[in-house]
């Protein structure tokens, strides 16, 4: 059964830290982009970060850029999203996303085949 899986999320306040995982199983990454997605309460789910197959290509939502890192270790297949300088606009359940593809990675939602059950990132005092 193919399944990803996200960890790391929680309860943080302004300005603090927290690592995402997502972790495969069932299959290999290694030849799959990946997206993190989040979706706030009363609102759609946005990208923001993917990462091409190989690490070589990454992107970033304009709201994150400089305070997320995403990053794979294949080897673990694994991929993190290593978070800082957290704010409450980042509040909301953050997944992961899988599709094959030998160069880049999509921005959109639409273009991942496989989906995480989500985890919950609260950013607050």
């Amino acid at each position: 059964q193919l399944q990803l899986v996200e960890s790391g999320g929680g309860l943080v306040q302004p300005g603090g830290s927290l690592r995402l995982s997502c972790a495969a199983s069932g299959f290999t990454l290694d030849y799959y982009a990946i997206g993190w997605f989040r979706q706030a309460p009363g609102k759609e789910r946005e990208g923001v970060s993917c990462i091409s197959s190989s690490g070589g290509s990454t992107n970033y939502a304009d709201s994150v850029k400089g305070r997320f890192t995403i990053s794979r270790d294949n080897a673990k297949n694994t991929v993190y999203l290593q978070m800082n300088s957290l704010k409450p606009e980042d509040t909301g359940v953050y997944y992961c996303a899988a599709e094959w593809r030998e160069m880049g990675c999509p921005s959109l939602d639409g273009e991942y085949v496989y989906w995480g059950q989500g985890t919950q990132v609260t950013v607050s005092s």
